[in-house]
């Protein structure tokens, strides 16, 4: 039960920090500022839970990187239901209590929707959307499995390497879809945004629960070929 907990924490604290960072500072790639800094605190956020409870869970906090490891038999299929369960759950927290914060201080989301992922920069289009979430989360979790591979000796310097790879697709995809990579972390502001009237129509998440869980099958599979002797 203590690994479930921990990937509720981390993926509660991933979405207070990164999504929290978007709501504060505006995440429009016209002016820079803001967009680099969402990009780099979800980032840190990661850093920070796999520095925190990476030796407790593995510090997934992402179903996408769940799925990868079940499909490599790193975990059970029980370990995959209930960490899926508990990351929804943590991102639902972070994102409850972000609304409860901005609302109670008055603050401006500068998001409009609790930092929840969007089509609008890619002209609504479905398709775009997709293939962007498939191709960020693929690069995202294939640099997870290199560097936690038993081969690659990285040792701790591991949840760096991590952090910047997610800091880098980020970089990249925030001006196109937000940059989900995570169900969970779509799945939860979406939901609270809807609840209090605001963010993206809940007809399009599936986009971001989808995307990222082929995009992280896609890397298993495909690392699984490369390191096959």
């Amino acid at each position: 039960m203590k690994k479930y907990i921990a990937e509720f924490i981390g993926t509660m604290v991933l979405v207070l920090i990164g999504c929290g960072t978007a709501m504060a500072v505006g995440c429009n790639p016209a002016l820079g500022s803001g967009y680099i800094l969402t990009a780099f605190a979800f980032g840190l956020g990661l850093l920070t839970m796999a520095y925190s409870i990476g030796n407790i869970s593995g510090c997934h906090i992402n179903p996408a990187v769940s799925l990868a490891m079940w499909i490599r038999k790193q975990i059970d299929a029980k370990d995959f239901f209930c960490y899926i369960v508990f990351q929804i759950l943590g991102a639902l927290a972070g994102a409850g209590i972000l609304a409860l914060i901005f609302n109670l201080g008055n603050v401006t989301d500068l998001t409009g929707g609790f930092g929840s992922n969007g089509l609008a920069n890619v002209g609504d289009n479905i398709w775009a959307g997709l293939i962007v979430e498939v191709l960020l989360t693929f690069v995202f979790v294939i640099s997870i499995l290199g560097v936690t591979s038993k081969k690659a000796g990285h040792g701790h310097v591991f949840g760096l390497v991590i952090a910047l790879s997610l800091v880098a697709v980020h970089i990249l995809g925030i001006g196109l879809t937000g940059t989900s990579v995570n169900p969970a972390r779509s799945l939860g502001p979406a939901i609270v945004a809807a609840f209090s009237g605001n963010g993206v129509p809940l007809g399009v998440v599936w986009v971001f629960i989808v995307g990222p869980l082929v995009g992280g099958a896609l890397a298993a599979y495909t690392y699984k070929y490369l390191e096959a002797k």
